[in-house]
């Protein structure tokens, strides 16, 4: 046997397969590690987190450190301690079980006003009768013969696949930070980082009403839902939040709000209108999202439970549910009813930028700066579909939605054959909602998605760099994007009629 020297140790086949065994073997320590550390139980108020390193000899702060940062070294270093130690987790435990009996004894829920608790009954009232037409409309749609269904996907997915950039148009002097279609397909608001919003007449994209009341960059904007198609245009039809901390309220008749909504202590980044036009949602960097009265432009709910900044928010369709967030990667899915978390969304590695529900009422989709999108399903509280969408950050995604998928009663009746075929023909037309989704990515593109087996259905170059925000009109006739680059792009299939 030839002597081991450094040139031929490379070479040796022993000496390979054991320094793979030990990196392989350090990997897996190190995830296991990562995975012990997310389940550590270390305290959320900042004092606590404060008292406690500097219990174990760590510096309090760092320089430019967040309470969020400071309470993830927390973490990290209790987990290393831990890990050195061989314990599975025994240290975060021990501090947590070492405070005082008060402290144990501290309430985990903040009162509620009376107004929030009416909130609470009215959206009640509000989201089980349309939970009880969406599931007759679902049960219509299992009625209907397999041969229709796939006729009907294909008929949409075939002019689906034939979408193309119709034009594009400069929106502002600085990025558009997000576009969504008014409830009746003829206009598009979009708002911009020089803090304006803006009204745009589609297909022929001229401005029709700049909205000035921002003092800093629009996050959010959102259409009331009878905006356009009943709402009165002298009453609330849109809203935005900002970087100046504001919600503001607006009508269709006036560049100025009608009114401004205070209370968060960070810049507004999303914002949406409950089902029902009565109440604002709004996401914010100072951690929480917020429910708002319209009608007494008033705060209802100061909601906490995310670690870090909020960014996403979105009521389902029922109006039952609430999803939000954010950079701390984890989503939420909360019953407005009552006030608790009915699903946890973990999974995503980097920040949620984008939360959707599915018209369905179950499934929920979340974009993030993982470069993917998550599909959940609430009903077996998982992820139930990962689709690498973009090869950078998922910056907003959206499922396609008619103003008024619903049927106007109930199915709890019985109809003879002619009233039974008629059903189905008005079950073929409501079953395109939430067949597709689009989601636009930091990559440049903008890309439309099966909703059934999530692949793959178009994809849309937009030439103009970082594509910020997405939306599809009521109508299933465009696709508008907003971008980095401060243009907006609307794209149509190649047979539509302008």
């Amino acid at each position: 046997m030839s002597e081991l020297t450094l040139d031929n140790l490379v070479d040796d086949g022993q000496y390979a397969s054991e320094r793979a065994r030990i990196e392989n073997q350090l990997v897996l320590d190190e995830l296991e590690r990562k995975k012990k550390a997310r389940t550590t139980a270390v305290p959320t108020d900042d004092n606590r987190v404060k008292a406690r390193l500097r219990e174990i000899g760590e510096p309090i702060t760092l320089f430019g450190e967040r309470a969020a940062d400071r309470r993830d070294r927390l973490i990290y270093v209790l987990s290393q301690i831990n890990a050195a130690r061989g314990d599975e987790g025994g240290v975060a435990v021990e501090s947590e079980s070492s405070e005082s009996e008060e402290e144990n004894q501290e309430e985990f829920y903040t009162p509620g006003s009376l107004e929030l608790l009416e909130a609470r009954r009215r959206i009640a009232e509000f989201s089980l009768p349309r939970a009880q037409q969406r599931v007759a409309q679902q049960r219509d749609e299992n009625a209907m013969p397999l041969t229709q269904i796939l006729d009907i996907r294909k008929q949409v997915f075939t002019q689906v696949k034939t979408y193309a950039n119709l034009g594009s148009q400069i929106g502002d002097e600085r990025p558009i930070s997000q576009v969504r279609f008014s409830p009746d397909s003829k206009y598009l608001a979009t708002g911009s980082w020089s803090g304006n919003i803006k009204l745009w007449n589609i297909p022929e994209c001229t401005p029709k009403l700049s909205l000035r009341g921002h003092s800093d960059r629009v996050g959010g904007v959102a259409w009331h839902p009878q905006a356009t198609i009943g709402q009165g245009e002298d009453l609330v039809n849109l809203v935005s939040g900002a970087g100046d901390m504001n919600v503001n309220l607006w009508s269709l008749t006036s560049e100025t709000p009608i009114a401004t909504l205070k209370g968060h202590q960070d810049r507004v980044c999303r914002v949406a209108f409950h089902p029902s036009g009565n109440y604002v949602a709004s996401a914010s960097f100072d951690s929480t999202w917020r429910l708002w009265d319209v009608q007494t432009a008033s705060e209802l709910l100061l909601q906490e439970g995310h670690s870090k900044e909020v960014f996403a928010v979105e009521f389902q369709d029922d109006g039952a549910l609430i999803a939000s967030g954010g950079l701390d990667a984890i989503g939420r899915v909360w019953d407005l009813r009552t006030g608790r978390t009915a699903m946890v969304l973990d999974g995503h590695v980097n920040t949620i930028f984008s939360i959707n529900f599915s018209p369905n009422g179950y499934q929920i989709a979340t974009g993030s700066g993982d470069d993917t999108i998550r599909i959940w399903d609430m009903r077996s509280l998982k992820a139930l579909y990962t689709i690498p969408a973009h090869k950078s950050n998922v910056s907003d995604v959206r499922f396609f939605r008619p103003v008024d998928p619903l049927p106007s009663a109930t199915m709890d009746v019985v109809f003879d054959n002619d009233e039974k075929q008629s059903l189905h023909a008005d079950a073929a037309k409501r079953y395109r909602s939430g067949l597709y989704l689009a989601s636009a990515g930091y990559d440049g593109l903008v890309k439309i998605w099966s909703a059934d087996d999530w692949q793959l259905l178009r994809s849309l170059p937009t030439d103009a760099g970082k594509v910020m925000s997405v939306d599809l009109s009521s109508d299933g006739k465009y696709i508008a994007s907003g971008s980095y680059n401060r243009s907006y792009q609307l794209f149509a299939p190649n047979d539509l009629e302008v």
